[in-house]
């Protein structure tokens, strides 16, 4: 049964647990194991599920995720069936920005209205993963539900941490609870509960009729979590799908149930790292479930020089197109395009963003190096923790933060 979906893709995150890498782009924008960027895994996810017809809603510092957007994701057809769209806020009902996840959608309501499709998928942006959405889908359909929320089983322990949903045998969802330590626990599986992903699927009409009752109730977050579902399960079927249930094309086992919230520094920080492990969670070389992004025109990795205090290496670590190791070492870490490690160099659990670049003889330990930076020659950061956090951003753990500069674009020139 072939059904017409639309994706909504909310991509306006501000990201502020995730500064300074947030201070120039948006959430979505930020860059991840290298080559991509958070909103890759969304737009993939969608893409290999064979949704082509797809709404991007951005907000807060959207400059850095259009322009990858355009480089990345810039495809259609005559028959304007395959598109991804980015739609900025324009205040299109009221003198307002976005009240909330529900508003942002309501205020783009016309955009679902023209397309009149049978089924909404509504996604954010801002985590890392891989989903095959039309087993959602399926689910949806076979329960007639009005809404389906996606939702990952967590041990009831870590129930404080997020918002938790309350379900009956059938998985039909009978209540919402935020944040408590007494979370109801899955039937049949003791010492579990459901935290919602924040992802979502409604029939069309029911989407639209409760973001109308919704945008008219002024005592509201305007928030599906906080106000739109705790009122729809009273009235209509609504289910959870289990996460942990779908089944990506071409992985294991061991993949399977990937999911993790980049929303702090530390997180971002641990999930780059599992990425270069020898068997990581997240599958990148999965042929039958492609992460795409943007594509650029860069040499290959290059490690050069094998003398007696001078050699280039690459250990235990992964590293994107364009990347040249001359003469440093690298290891444990993550590389973004571009990266120059000079001679001596000493980089160890690290992550180094696109095109920045080490100096001789620096030495870096568990330390976040962002675009475009430039750590002078003979440099020592993660080494002390008081002499670091006078210069740069150190989280809890010691994860140190080293910001960029401001992405120069160069403009063509014109005689006059």
């Amino acid at each position: 049964m072939e059904l017409r979906i639309l994706g909504m893709v909310m991509a306006g995150g501000r990201g502020s647990r995730l500064r300074p890498l947030t201070n120039l782009r948006s959430k979505p924008a930020v860059p991840f194991a290298g080559k991509y960027r958070i909103i890759d895994f969304v737009l993939s996810n969608f893409v290999n599920s064979g949704i082509h017809s797809i709404y991007v809603l951005t907000q807060f510092r959207a400059q850095a995720l259009l322009q990858h957007l355009r480089d990345g994701w810039s495809f259609g057809d005559m028959q304007k069936q395959r598109f991804i769209i980015p739609v900025p806020a324009q205040m299109n009902i009221g003198d307002h920005w976005y009240l909330g996840t529900a508003d942002a959608i309501f205020q783009n309501l016309n955009l679902i209205e023209r397309s009149q499709p049978d089924l909404v998928a509504i996604f954010g942006a801002d985590h890392v993963y891989t989903m095959d959405l039309r087993q959602m889908l399926r689910f949806h359909r076979d329960r007639s539900s009005a809404a389906t929320v996606s939702a990952l089983p967590i041990p009831a322990s870590d129930s404080e941490a997020f918002g938790t949903i309350e379900i009956d045998d059938d998985w039909r969802i009978t209540g919402f609870h935020e944040k408590t330590r007494d979370a109801p626990q899955i039937p049949g599986r003791p010492g579990w509960c459901l935290a919602s992903m924040g992802n979502y699927v409604f029939s069309t009409d029911v989407l639209c009729d409760v973001l109308r009752k919704n945008a008219s109730d002024e005592g509201t977050r305007h928030d599906f979590g906080h106000d739109i579902l705790p009122k729809l399960i009273q009235e209509e079927p609504v289910y959870a799908y289990d996460f942990q249930s779908n089944q990506v094309p071409g992985e294991s086992e061991w993949n399977a149930g990937y999911w993790r919230d980049v929303g702090t520094i530390d997180a971002y920080f641990e999930a780059n790292m599992d990425v270069k492990s020898p068997e990581p969670r997240l599958n990148l070389y999965n042929h039958e479930w492609p992460i795409r992004t943007a594509a650029f025109p860069e040499g290959p990795v290059k490690c050069t020089f094998n003398e007696h205090g001078r050699r280039g290496v690459l250990l235990d670590s992964t590293a994107s197109s364009g990347c040249i190791i001359a003469g440093g070492e690298v290891v444990d870490s993550v590389l973004g395009r571009r990266v120059f490690v000079d001679a001596r160099a000493e980089v160890a659990e690290s992550i180094l963003l696109e095109n920045c670049r080490i100096g001789a003889g620096a030495r870096l330990r568990r330390v976040i190096v962002d675009r475009n930076a430039i750590v002078p020659p003979a440099a020592e950061i993660g080494f002390d923790r008081e002499n670091d956090s006078q210069r740069y951003t150190v989280t809890e753990t010691g994860v140190v933060v080293v910001p960029g500069p401001p992405t120069v674009i160069p403009l063509t020139r014109v005689e006059v």
